[in-house]
């Protein structure tokens, strides 16, 4: 999910003594791959004491990843300001600040699903809140000022869409499903229904301009080929917005009930139904890019894909099928989408062992903290 700093080496001159000047906002992709873990085995059809407490303890290393990598973004703003800046310039790169508020929206839908077992439940609720309220906030902002230097870029010749542009379009989906589960907190009323509301205004906006940076991106991959094999796994980043819209028309469905009642509850119904409908055709739809994502990794892997930042792009994305496959079996009660979401589930679990320990072996070994 990532393009890595050595790729951007050439560009942005770094001193290879200082890792702090080589922490970009894509290593946030490692802590909403590892989030996604958590999250979506707290939501899964089954119930094993086992899976839960592997979930709280993915979700605590989760946490201290975004800690962890949150302090070093920061020191590499303020000890290498103009390298930061150069990131920030670059076409690619750029699209990577959508990355941080996802991460903050990720670990903090753990807090609410997962946290009360160490926290409480008032303090992980207000921990799941306050994520979320930063989170969208960042979000929010990344989502208008990406395009907005994207398009105010004094040499736009040559940009061509590229995956990688979906990452500031998601994150307010991924506000949208997490304020579905943060939704039941809130006091039923006036307060309830301004945030159902926002939820479903955040889902419209990354829907739509979502539907139309992908079909850039189809395009882009049919006409223009193949992309270059480090970023291969790239293409895994179409199925995050499928399966995270998947989970949010779902989540956003059953919760209406809560806030639409009596005179109002056909409206709720109305809203369930949407859901179900719509998860069922970008269903469809997350079935075609699941199936050409894999065989673009095959094509890949056969010709050397070797490991960076990028494989990140195999746990997030893969993660919100599972969220969403949960939320369309519940919505259907139908046994074999949860199903699917159980077998996605260990797909998942995989690709993450996989990345994960290739990540921490690069970071041992220093490969991933300089430039090449």
């Amino acid at each position: 999910m990532t393009v890595s700093a050595p790729a951007l080496a050439t560009r942005v001159p770094l001193p290879r003594t200082e890792p702090f000047a080589h922490i970009t906002p894509n290593w946030f992709a490692a802590v909403m791959g590892t989030g996604i873990v958590a999250t979506s085995a707290a939501t899964l059809p089954v119930r094993f004491p086992v899976v839960h407490v592997f979930a709280v303890a993915v979700w605590i290393l989760a946490a201290a990843a975004l800690v962890l990598i949150s302090v070093a973004f920061a020191l590499h703003w303020v000890r290498h300001r103009e390298h930061a800046l150069g990131y920030w310039q670059h076409p690619v790169m750029m699209q990577f600040y959508g990355a941080p508020p996802m991460a903050l929206l990720t670990v903090g839908a753990g807090a609410g699903l997962l946290g009360a077992d160490l926290l409480g439940t008032a303090a992980s609720t207000a921990v799941f809140a306050t994520l979320w309220i930063a989170g969208t906030a960042l979000g929010l902002l990344t989502s208008v000022l990406v395009p907005y230097r994207m398009i105010t870029a004094a040499d736009p010749r040559g940009v061509t869409a590229v995956p990688a542009w979906l990452m500031p379009v998601v994150p307010p989906m991924v506000s949208a499903s997490t304020g579905a589960v943060l939704l039941p907190h809130l006091p039923e009323g006036q307060w309830r229904l301004a945030l159902l509301c926002a939820c479903y205004a955040m889902f419209g906006l990354s829907a739509i301009v979502g539907m139309m940076t992908l079909t850039l991106i189809y395009g882009r991959l049919v006409h223009g080929g193949m992309p270059p094999v480090a970023a291969a796994p790239t293409v895994w980043i179409t199925l995050g917005l499928i399966g995270q819209s998947i989970t949010a028309a779902n989540l956003l469905g059953t919760d209406a009930s809560t806030v639409f009642t009596g005179a109002q509850s056909s409206v709720a119904v109305g809203l369930h139904v949407f859901g179900i409908g719509y998860g069922l055709i970008m269903g469809g739809f997350g079935a075609l890019m699941f199936g050409l994502a894999t065989a673009l990794t095959v094509h890949a892997a056969r010709r050397n894909l070797g490991f960076s930042l990028t494989w990140w792009s195999f746990t997030f994305p893969i993660g919100t099928c599972v969220t969403g496959a949960t939320a369309l079996g519940n919505a259907l009660e139908f046994g074999v989408v949860r199903t699917l979401a159980v077998v996605l589930y260990v797909v998942l679990l995989a690709a993450w062992i996989t990345v994960a320990a290739h990540t921490i072996r690069g970071v041992l070994r220093r490969n991933l903290l300089q430039p090449s």
